[in-house]
């Protein structure tokens, strides 16, 4: 037992472990790959079947020392080649994963895997088996020739191996885990198992490859692999904190092909846009579906009638010009009023109030029997729709914190704000198609507008304006006159009409695509 106190031995022993370890890493990763072939109830049992025979092998080809150097011997030769039983069992052992390796790979890489999910055909538990025995012999050949030619003692050399077999055994499920959830790193892997591969198939030739090279190769991907993976999960994280209706809109907007956005698509949107063009949606498909993915996303004012094209019955004046103005006016709902709109009494519809007015009922008094519901500029558009369906087919009075009427928003409007403008018989349409450009009024709700010209950066969340005046004013720091032209690339916008207070009317034109330029060139 004096030679448990050299310390030669120990420090030959600690490295004989860490050798060990590493040259069976590749063994244990491989075993994971092979393993996840199987149904999950069989995984475990395969893996430590196959790090218990590594085990086995190791020790056993450990005890026929002196036939393991004469395996160095040449039995043959083939023109400049001599080979040795070492050799052939290299030889043949690369080519082993160089053929697995290649198609494990190929499987991977035209997702095979992944197409039939819901009953996915697993292999047999023996022929993965047997597939680890010969993994097994290869790499226990090697491991074991690395222990001869370190260490002179043959128990150091079995205490060494059980030992390194017994870390890896403890380490098997973790990283099989860890390997199978990451397809990125089972690639890496694979590509491991090919360049070792090639290195056994280049040593059963003659051709030495230093180990040290390939280590170094693996350490540096692996270094790689890291920084991938770090990025990721902050990725997700990132992502984690923003709301899920809003990252479930971009990927839908993003699938359809509808909106770019700065964030990149993961693996199986890519997948999935590239299997389902743009042609699968017609555009007012894309244009609803859009409407409602961001309709969380806009304000009431963008969707609200604005104050200025509000029409009010004022409860203050003769019962004549009231039945005249319920006439001339298409409009079937009216808020009424005492003297101004900010005195809003309550909602009636011009039908009744007809009747009434010929039953000789004061319209204040009529009125106050049908209050206004009142909500407020803040509100959320989703929020809004539940007080709309309480409303009961009448419309909704917004005001602001000082209680300042700012408009009136009908089932209409949400209507619009997800389909696109139903004008009435007395307006005309906000947006109007001239020549190779728009004409758009200056009150056009900028998330219309942004659809309609597919350029999907005109919405700024963080500013207060809603409208494409409201967005030229902000731009220009005044109000444009009319001729200015303000440019947004690849958008441009005329002022036609203007007045000292508003802006009334925009020519809108885009710039051609460069492929549309060069196609006509």
């Amino acid at each position: 037992m004096e030679f448990l106190f050299d310390p030669s031995i120990w420090a030959g022993l600690l490295t004989l472990i860490v050798l060990e370890i590493v040259l069976g890493i590749d063994n244990l990763v491989f075993i994971a790959i092979l393993a996840d072939k199987l149904p999950p109830k069989q995984r475990d049992k395969a893996r430590l079947i196959g790090l218990s025979l590594a085990l086995v092998m190791r020790l056993g080809l450990l005890s026929l020392i002196s036939w393991i150097v004469t395996l160095t011997r040449p039995l043959f030769s083939v023109g400049d080649f001599s080979f040795s039983g070492r050799d052939l069992i290299l030889l043949f052992g690369g080519l082993f994963l160089l053929f697995k390796g290649t198609m494990e790979l190929h499987e991977r890489l035209e997702n095979r895997g992944m197409e039939h999910q819901g009953n996915k055909g697993y292999a047999s538990f023996w022929a993965v088996v047997i597939q680890i025995v010969v993994l097994d012999a290869v790499f226990s050949l090697d491991a074991v020739i690395t222990a001869v030619g370190m260490v002179n003692h043959l128990p150091v050399m079995m205490t060494a191996v059980v030992i390194a077999m017994g870390v890896m055994l403890l380490a098997s499920k973790p990283l099989t885990n860890f390997v199978n959830a990451h397809p990125t790193v089972v690639v890496l892997c694979l590509s491991f198992l090919l360049m070792i591969g090639l290195s056994l198939v280049a040593e059963g030739f003659g051709f030495h490859i230093p180990k040290g090279y390939l280590y170094a190769a693996i350490g540096f991907s692996i270094v790689i692999e890291l920084f991938n993976q770090i990025a990721r999960r902050n990725f997700i994280r990132h992502q984690e904190h923003r709301p899920m209706r809003e990252r479930t809109a971009e990927a839908i907007l993003r699938l359809m092909g509808g909106r770019q956005r700065h964030q990149p698509a993961t693996t199986e949107e890519a997948s999935l846009t590239q299997a389902m063009p743009q042609e699968a949606f017609k555009d007012e498909e894309r244009y609803m579906i859009n409407g409602v993915l961001t309709l969380s996303q806009r304000s009431i004012r963008s969707i609200m009638t604005p104050r200025g094209n509000i029409s009010w019955v004022d409860a203050e004046r003769p019962v004549d010009e009231i039945r005249i103005q319920l006439l001339d006016t298409p409009h079937s709902l009216f808020p009424v009023c005492r003297g101004e709109l900010d005195e809003i009494i309550g909602v009636v519809r011009a039908k009744e109030l007809l009747v009434a007015l010929e039953h000789g009922m004061d319209v204040a008094t009529f009125a106050a029997t049908t209050p206004a519901i009142v909500v407020p500029e803040t509100l959320d558009p989703i929020n809004l729709l539940g007080v709309l369906r309480r409303a009961k087919g009448s419309f909704v009075i917004v005001t602001n914190e000082f209680g300042v009427v700012q408009g009136l928003i009908t089932p209409l409007d949400v209507l619009e704000a997800i389909a696109g403008e139903f004008p009435d018989e007395d307006e005309t349409p906000d947006i109007i198609a001239d020549g190779d450009g728009w004409l758009v009024k200056g009150g056009t709700d900028l998330h219309s507008l942004q659809q309609l010209l597919d350029h999907h950066e005109l919405v700024d969340r963080e500013e207060d304006h809603a409208s494409l005046a409201g967005l030229l004013i902000a731009q220009k720091g005044q109000l444009p006159q009319p001729g200015e032209i303000i440019d947004l690339p690849p958008l441009h916008f005329q002022i036609i009409e203007a007045t000292d207070y508003r802006i009334d009317l925009v020519r809108v034109t885009k710039d051609k695509p460069h492929e549309d330029e060069e196609h006509e060139a």
